[in-house]
């Protein structure tokens, strides 16, 4: 089933070819560019999954995410704006290595979601903060970013994303040598990741577990 901007589009057209009505055609072409903005911002995510399942790069991913935040910001959606900055910056720090490149677009990100009051997207960007922290060898810097990440995840009720937070708070505590600490957060992240059916959150539990054991 179209979306229904995409129906209003079709009957703006209408009127304005065949009833010589020409007064909706930018509406309606704003409300467009809103369906493309969330069409490629959607499709790019599904790149970023397919990337994590097989870690091959495809090329269209970023372009994808590129183009969402041009038309965000022409329609001055900040919210989605920052969202689509966020994905640019994820494509940089997890599919290229390239933290540099991946901080302006999180910068931008974290500032816009706060204009915006959108707790998640700030969430994605501080968990994504921390690990740019960690890789740049400031530990108290990167436990900082991630338990923020995780407060705004508790509060807006985000259980598969605090189960993920809390295994990396485990890595960060057990890369400190606070191994009793790094326990009770797989433990924690188990609970949290089971109530939640986050069964691959789990498979990432497991791999703290074997890390705490090895």
């Amino acid at each position: 089933m179209s979306d229904v901007r995409v129906v209003l589009a079709g009957e703006a057209y209408e009127r304005a070819v065949f009833g010589g009505d020409p007064g909706g055609l930018a509406e309606a072409e704003r409300d467009l560019d809103a369906v493309e903005a969330d069409l490629v911002l959607a499709r790019g995510r599904l790149l970023h999954a397919r990337y994590l399942d097989d870690r091959v790069e495809d090329p269209r991913e970023l372009p994808l995410f590129e183009r969402a935040v041009a038309l965000y910001r022409e329609l001055g959606d900040e919210r989605g704006e920052a969202e689509a900055l966020f994905w640019v910056g994820c494509v940089h720090q997890v599919v290229r290595q390239d933290e540099a490149a991946a901080a302006p677009a999180y910068a931008r990100a974290r500032e816009l979601a706060g204009r915006a009051g959108d707790r998640l997207t700030l969430s994605y960007v501080l968990r994504h903060l921390a690990f740019a922290e960690q890789a740049a060898g400031r530990s108290d810097a990167a436990r900082e970013r991630m338990a923020e990440s995780t407060r705004l995840r508790r509060d807006i009720g985000f259980r598969p994303g605090v189960a993920a937070n809390l295994v990396a708070l485990a890595f960060f505590a057990l890369g400190d040598g606070r191994r009793d600490e790094a326990a009770a957060l797989v433990d924690e992240a188990a609970t949290t990741a089971r109530a939640a059916g986050a069964d691959g959150i789990l498979r990432w539990v497991d791999q703290a577990r074997a890390a705490l054991n090895g």
